[in-house]
């Protein structure tokens, strides 16, 4: 696959420290929430994050093929993503689930399922939760 587009983030201190992307303008507290053992400080989590990106790029992907399909998203257009973490049924570790809300106000209930289908389809994020994308990983 060629890639178009590259960019970088560091965290340190793990979900209680910070994170920051490449070009600096990305620039936030982690904090652990109350429910996974933190103490509820201001800040931001991993979850809060993908369920951000998550979002953000599936309503890129629906204007993408709204586009195609001559049909107007209005402004309004909302992706609401709600991301979960939890252990593992075979008790290795943690795994999420996410579940993705679109609403396109003034666009039919049929119409604005076949542009969510098709947006599944085409967004990056949904074919990398369907696929289990393999990651590498390296120690620098």
């Amino acid at each position: 696959m060629p890639i178009l587009y590259t960019t970088k983030a560091s965290a340190t201190g793990g979900r209680a420290g910070r994170a920051v992307s490449e070009n600096g303008v990305l620039d936030v507290t982690l904090t652990v929430p109350k429910e996974l053992g933190g103490d509820g400080a201001t800040g931001t989590n991993p979850e809060q994050l993908f369920a951000a990106g998550y979002s953000a790029c599936f309503l890129g992907a629906l204007k993408f093929v709204a586009g195609k399909e001559k049909v107007k998203i209005p402004e309004e257009t909302t992706v609401s993503a709600t991301v979960g973490i939890g252990p593992r049924e075979d008790g290795t570790g943690f795994g999420i689930e996410v579940a993705l809300t679109v609403n396109i106000p003034g666009v039919d209930r049929e119409t604005a399922e076949k542009l969510a289908a098709a947006a599944h389809i085409v967004c990056p994020y949904s074919h990398a939760m369907r696929t289990s994308t393999e990651v590498p990983v390296t120690v620098a």
